[in-house]
Parts: structure tokens; sequence; C-alpha cells
């Protein structure tokens, strides 16, 4: 693929960019939690629909898949995810959500935005498509079991099964104009952890009388915190934490019955996973029996290591260059975070990247999944031209 054609796309990604500034403004106001997006998806119907791009809704809930047909029946397909995050928006913005306590907080409105525009830009393009492309609105990102491995079960990775799936995630410390990818290992895998302890509460005046689930619980999370130190090999990323211990009763005299506690393991060895989920269990059961307590615990399995594919996101990183200019092209570190389009890559060749969002200069810089989370927009035009050019020139 030649300059030439990186041109058009460039040219059509900017006179597109005022239709694409409004649709992500009407998604971003129009939030939808996890496997609740159905408007969602029946607006990006009827946009398909008036483009007269063939597509497919209802897989896997409310995921839709269009197909633009190139020279070869071969597929590169593109993904974007549809759901928002239960948090109260804090913008004050013309756009802000008309849902209070659900946002675009993630930036999937964005995500959604550049997939249409980039669909948009194949599909006047499409005769010097040099694959057909595979166009992936996934519902449920935020949400266990993951719309990813839903739509897979679905067969979104089939007849024929890509080439190439590329994805691409906002990340507000880069500005603007700016992307960031890296080769191999780069988003951990994330399973929940869910601890209950039962005793025998009672007067805090007589501890010798109950079974002090509070006690056993705290022993509990200090010698779970020594699997990492003492049991992962040091050169695997892993954490564990936990966010949430709550009494189940309870007060200054009162030793309750029973404790609840939430955490997180992630890591980037799927054997070491395994192994530490073993660990986890056995600390759990044998510190509460040492206490007289009772624990239970259930350990809910999550996404998996996310890899993006070595050949092609060298490909991929080239052809952002050319597409950005070197200086635009940033080399990222390994992330502790989850993401679902890691069942993806577990299956075929797969990139995901990070699109530069923030703005510096007009303090547009606040985090994803925080209440005042917004883009430098002007990324939009980044974002669609970007992801089109990959589609045509990686494979």
């Amino acid at each position: 693929m030649g300059p030439a054609l990186l041109s058009d796309i460039k040219t059509e990604a900017k006179a597109l960019l005022g239709e694409i500034i409004q649709i992500r403004r009407h998604l971003h106001s129009n939030p939808e939690l996890s496997f609740q997006e159905e408007k969602t998806a029946q607006f990006i119907s009827e946009l398909l629909t008036k483009w007269q791009i063939p597509h497919q809704s209802g897989i896997a809930g409310h995921g839709i898949v269009a197909t633009i047909q190139g020279k070869s029946d071969q597929i590169v397909a593109l993904r974007a995810d549809m759901d928002a995050l239960p948090i109260l928006e804090k913008n004050e913005v013309d756009y802000i959500s008309k849902f209070p306590g659900i946002m675009h907080a993630c930036g999937h409105d964005v995500h959604m935005a550049c997939l249409l525009g980039a669909t948009h830009i194949l599909n006047n393009i499409k005769e010097q498509l040099p694959t057909s492309i595979r166009i992936v609105f996934q519902p449920g990102e935020e949400k266990l079991p993951g719309g990813a491995s839903l739509m897979i079960g679905e067969g979104v990775l089939q007849n024929p099964e890509p080439l190439a799936m590329i994805g691409q995630h906002v990340y507000p410390p880069l500005e603007a104009g700016q992307v960031g990818v890296r080769s191999g290992l780069y988003m951990a895998s994330a399973d929940e952890i869910y601890i209950t302890v039962q005793g025998k509460g009672g007067h805090a005046a007589m501890p010798h009388e109950v079974n002090d689930v509070v006690l056993a619980a705290s022993q509990m999370i200090v010698a779970l915190q020594q699997i990492v130190s003492r049991n992962a090999r040091p050169i695997i990323p892993s954490v564990l934490s936990f966010g949430k211990f709550n009494t189940i009763g309870g007060a200054t005299n009162v030793m309750p019955d029973e404790v609840k506690i939430e955490g997180t393991f992630r890591t980037m060895d799927e054997a070491w996973r395994s192994q530490a989920h073993q660990l986890i269990t056995s600390i759990v059961q044998n510190t509460c029996a040492a206490y007289g307590t009772i624990g239970t615990i259930e350990i809910r399995k999550g996404y998996p290591c996310l890899i993006n594919d070595e050949a092609l996101t060298q490909k991929i990183r080239s052809k952002m260059v050319d597409y950005l200019g070197k200086d635009n092209v940033i080399d990222l570190d390994m992330r502790m975070t989850s993401e679902d389009f890691a069942f993806y890559s577990q299956v075929v060749p797969s990139c995901f990247y990070r699109l530069g969002t923030g703005n510096t200069s007009k303090n547009i810089k606040s985090p994803v999944h925080t209440s005042t989370f917004d883009i430098d927009e002007d990324a939009l035009e980044t974002g669609m031209g970007l992801m089109a050019w990959l589609a045509v020139s990686t494979v």
C-alpha cells in the first residue's frame, strides 16, 4: 500500500471529523452498561444501514459484525467495545451523560466512533482493499465473562479465521496525535477473589468465648501477601490486592460472626496463575482452620494475558510511523490492568495499541475510570484514519 492510499485515507479522515465528533458525542451522552447496549447497537446498525454496509446484529447479546468485501476473502478484523461504566459524570459539557450514574469513562464511545469512521473510510475505498475487513462492535468488555469470549463462542473468529485482529484504546497520558504500542506480553490476566470467614461472634470483652473472624481474616490477608513475594518467580509480574473487607455486624463491643473480603489477582504467566489460585485457596482454608473459623473462597477466573503478536506488531508499528511520523509512535511498558481483547489474542495474531487522547494545554488529562474523563476530540481523526490505514497495510 503506497503513499497515495495513505494520503487518501488521511484526507477522508479529515473530511469526516465533524461527523464523527457528533457521533462520539451522541454515544457519550447515551451510555449503556455492560450487556445492556441495546440502543447503542441500534444506533450503530442504523448508521451501517445508511452507509449500505452489510452487517449482522444480536451477536453475543448486542454485538454487531459488519463485512467490507475486498479483493480477496481473507480477513483482517477491527474491534471496538460498546459498554459504559457505573460512574456519575462530573464533566461540564453539552454532551454529558443523560443517565446519572452511567458514563463512558473508559472511552468506549471513542472506540466506537473511531471504528465507525474507519468503516466509512474503508467502504469508500473498498475497490482498493487487499483483503476483506471484518468490523466487530463488541458488548460487555467491562464485565465477566467478557463480551470477547462470548463473541468468539458465536464464531466471530471463524469463516474464515482473521489473518489479524486489531484494537485500539484511549490513553490520556499521550497527547492527541500520538499512539503507543508494545510487542509481546502487554497486559495481565485478571481474576476476582471472594472470601468469606465465618465463626462465632459475641461480646468483645469475652474473646475467649468467640472465634474471632476479624483476627483470622487479618492474619489470612497478611499471609496471602507473601504468595507473590515468596512463591512467584521474581521475573514474573504479579499483583495480589484486596480492596474490600467488611464485617457482617460487629461494633466496638461486639465481635461479628462473619467477614467478607474481595480482591484481585493479576499476572503475566498462565502456569503461575493456576498455581497461585491453589496457594490462595490453601492459605484461606488453613489459616481459618487454625483460628477455629471456616473459610470459603471463590476465584472467578477472568481475562487471560493479552499478547501482541510480535511479527504483526512490528509491522503495525512500522505502518504507524508511516502514518504519524516516528516521534508520535511511543513504545509502551507492560501493564497490570486487563482487557478482554486478550481472548482474541489467545486465538489469532492480534495487536492492541493505545490512542493518545490527552491535551495538557487544554487541561484534558483525567485518567480513565474517573468522573472527569474526557478527550481532545482531534484524537478521533487520528483514531479512525490510523485504524483504516492499518487494516489495509499490515497483511
